[in-house]
């Protein structure tokens, strides 16, 4: 399997991840805050310290192309591009709702059945999100929406949605179907992205170092998004 360097920065979490052969190498994390053209580098030096502390080889950089904090991905883009550029080594670009999707797949009891909904808050009542199966294929693409009390009835009639990120919080507030599950304190983080960064690799699924940009899912300055469901 691959030796694969993973930046994540879509929220207010910082963090960076050296994985191989199915494991978390080195790893580097900062809660706290925006603090990201701060620490990136130092943290994607010491993952870097570690490959040369054992003579290992990177074979691809893997980033979070989100949605999220505009500031955020195109820190963490152009980071992973410019990594990639220099070591000549390819990019891998990770969805940040999948992502979140995986850390709770492994870490949560889930019904064979269930739907994932992560949430990024987009501020107000607004949230980025998706709808996945348990197989993370999509059944709602990646997208604006404008929470009320119907937004995931289709979904939740059909059986378990889970509800996650942190945007889900103001979710709670109105989304009170019995087939509504809500997962506290999920973040979407660089260890996560291992699963999702090997298989792309071995897919052969790169991203353009010149033309490749952030999912932004809408403009800075947005108009009111139209419901899609």
């Amino acid at each position: 399997m691959p030796t694969i360097l993973s930046i994540e920065t879509s929220t207010e979490v910082c963090s960076v991840a050296l994985t191989s052969e199915g494991a978390v190498l080195e790893h580097f994390e900062e809660f706290d805050g925006r603090n990201h053209a701060t620490l990136l580098s130092g943290f994607i030096k010491g993952c870097l310290d570690h490959l040369r502390r054992h003579e290992m080889k990177l074979d691809a950089v893997a980033v979070s192309l989100g949605p999220g904090s505009y500031t955020g991905l195109r820190i963490g883009l152009s980071e992973a591009k410019g990594l990639a550029y220099a070591l000549d080594v390819p990019l891998i670009g990770v969805d940040t709702l999948k992502l979140m999707s995986v850390n709770v797949m492994f870490n949560n009891d889930v019904h064979p059945e269930a739907m994932f909904a992560p949430m990024i808050d987009a501020r107000r009542m607004e949230v980025y999100t998706a709808v996945y199966d348990l197989a993370l294929n999509e059944l709602v693409a990646p997208t604006p929406l404008i929470l009320d009390e119907d937004s995931y009835t289709k979904w939740l009639d059909r059986g378990e949605v889970l509800f996650f990120g942190n945007g889900s919080d103001k979710a709670r507030e109105v989304i009170t179907h019995p087939n509504a599950r809500f997962i506290p304190d999920v973040k979407p983080l660089a260890v996560d992205m291992l699963p999702l960064a090997d298989q792309a690799f071995r897919a052969g699924n790169f991203l353009d170092l010149a033309y490749s940009v952030p999912t932004y899912l809408k403009d800075f300055q947005a108009t009111k998004p139209k419901r899609l469901w």
